[in-house]
């Protein structure tokens, strides 16, 4: 029995559990990607989202232009049927001062007529018709003011008349303008419709992708939580294995490492400080210290790499190297908290004393700083 414990304390944490750590590193991987693919489906839907906001505004627009439209048509069709009506009133108008002005001429040439005819019986009878010369002077003047009433009629009537006409020509004018502006009008209405039912159109599409673009999220929202619910399924397989191996660990950590001195290399705080990232990004600082523990612990353990590279690159371990998020920060930035952690960490500020770290389920008994355990 001492034997077969001795050999446990003695196999390489990396040969231990690997087939489980590498289904649950290619799990986080797939993860990973399907996050990815959920971040692209989303991003979609939010750019065609945006796409539909600005056609319904556009659509909203042009059918705010389509009813000025309107109410200008409208407008100007009253307007057309009030000139109308003044024209035909001018018309009228026109009509009966013409006709005035032809029976006043027409009874001026018969009064004119009538008295060159008999002009001579006319001024003997009115002489020895009249009572008195002054009587025969006022007849006489008679007929010089029906002469002067006849032609100041004529001027009256014609200057009625070109008056009348020109109105006529005026209103007319302005109704060519009237028509013009309604047939511009009309142009621009049925240009607004036509640009209406292409933004109709490019909507209707727009809402269609938008349909499509959402289902696919769905999809991917689907597969990965059915991802992740594997992960978690994988978890706890691998904690319960290491529960079952948990004396052979704690043997490990029983080993002397005091004596170890390790000098950091000048991109250690900045790798350190990217695994910290990815596997605690989301915890206290007090979570981020303990990973950074980990990993200095077992650059100074003999069951592991002696270098901060060798421990996070080591096959099998941090699920954050084998789906590419590491690299993936190292390339975006590590954030300060997490450089600082690494930091304190590589001068000595260790808060663990252990070399594993799981999503805590219950299984392990360790340490729990938030959302991990520490055993």
């Amino acid at each position: 029995m001492a034997a077969v414990w001795l050999l446990a304390c003695m196999i390489p944490v990396g040969a231990v559990s690997a087939t489980t750590q590498d289904e649950i590193n290619d799990a986080k991987n797939r993860i990973d990607e399907l996050q990815d693919e959920k971040e692209e489906a989303e991003e979609q839907v939010d750019t065609i989202t945006d796409r539909r906001e600005e056609l319904e505004g556009s659509l909203g627009r042009l059918n705010g232009q389509l009813s000025d439209i309107v109410g200008q048509i409208n407008d100007l069709e009253r307007q057309l049927s009030e000139k109308e009506t003044e024209i035909d009133k001018a018309e009228e108008e026109l009509t009966a001062a013409v006709e005035q002005y032809d029976q006043q001429y027409e009874d001026m040439k018969l009064r004119i007529q009538f008295m060159y005819e008999n002009s001579d019986t006319n001024v003997w009878q009115m002489l020895l018709e009249s009572a008195s010369f002054t009587d025969f002077l006022n007849r006489t003047e008679y007929v010089s003011d029906i002469n002067a009433y006849d032609r100041s009629m004529l001027k009256k009537f014609e200057a009625l008349r070109e008056e009348i006409a020109e109105r006529k020509k005026e209103l007319e004018g302005q109704r060519e303008e009237l028509v013009s502006m309604q047939q511009d009008m009309q142009e621009k209405k049925n240009s607004v419709n036509s640009m209406i039912a292409a933004t109709q159109g490019d909507l209707e599409k727009a809402k269609a992708d938008l349909s499509d673009a959402q289902a696919s999220v769905d999809e991917v929202s689907e597969r990965l939580a059915k991802m992740i619910e594997y992960e978690k399924e994988l978890e706890i397989k691998k904690a319960k294995e290491d529960a079952a191996r948990l004396a052979a660990i704690k043997a490990q950590e029983q080993e002397d490492t005091s004596g170890v001195v390790y000098v950091p290399e000048t991109s250690d705080t900045y790798l350190l400080g990217a695994i910290i990232q990815c596997e605690s990004g989301g915890e206290s600082y007090e979570g981020k210290l303990a990973v950074g523990s980990v990993v200095m612990n077992r650059v100074k353990s003999s069951y592991f790499p002696n270098t901060i590279a060798g421990v996070i690159y080591e096959p099998g371990q941090f699920s954050p190297v084998a789906s590419g998020r590491l690299a993936y920060c190292m390339q975006t930035g590590v954030d300060s908290a997490c450089l600082q952690a690494a930091q304190e960490v590589l001068n000595g500020k260790i808060t663990v004393n252990c070399l594993y770290f799981r999503v805590n389920n219950g299984i392990i008994q360790g340490t729990v700083i938030g959302n991990h355990v520490f055993y």
